[in-house]
């Protein structure tokens, strides 16, 4: 079955340091970096989405406050042959993050298919190789932009 649209919701998550949350992962035989958050299921909706995410990837439920982009440019998956709308909000964590913070980029715990760790990158430091994919440095740019 072909998909043509691959819709996925992310969350950009700052802390009190104003540092900004990322995940490093191991799936597909590749390495990423990215935000926390994924694709969005069949009848569910952005929000629904991108904290049910959170919860599956970070064991954490976040506010989600406001949107912050939409993919505006073609971008192919890096998976499939689908292409990828991306939205990006912003969000905070309602209880504190029960995670292991890393400070190298794939510092992972065990071995196997999917592997996940995750890191806090200073916005003041924050740069586009600090991301994998193409709509995720976009994004990075647009926060350097604000800061």
């Amino acid at each position: 079955m072909n998909y043509p649209f691959n819709v996925r919701v992310y969350g950009l998550l700052i802390n009190d340091q104003n540092q900004l949350l990322i995940s490093d992962e191991q799936e597909y035989g590749m390495r990423f970096s990215k935000f926390p958050g994924g694709g969005l299921e069949f009848g569910e909706g952005l929000i629904d989405g991108l904290k049910r995410e959170f919860v599956e990837e970070c064991n954490a439920e976040v506010e989600v406050l406001e949107h912050f982009y939409t993919t505006d440019f073609f971008v192919k998956s890096a998976f499939n042959d689908s292409q990828v709308i991306n939205v990006y909000y912003t969000v905070k964590n309602v209880s504190p993050l029960n995670l292991t913070f890393k400070t190298v980029p794939f510092d992972f715990d065990g071995d196997g298919d999917l592997l996940q760790s995750f890191r806090w990158i200073s916005l003041k430091e924050l740069d586009e190789e600090d991301v994998s994919f193409p709509t995720d440095k976009h994004v990075v740019k647009l926060l350097r932009a604000v800061l």
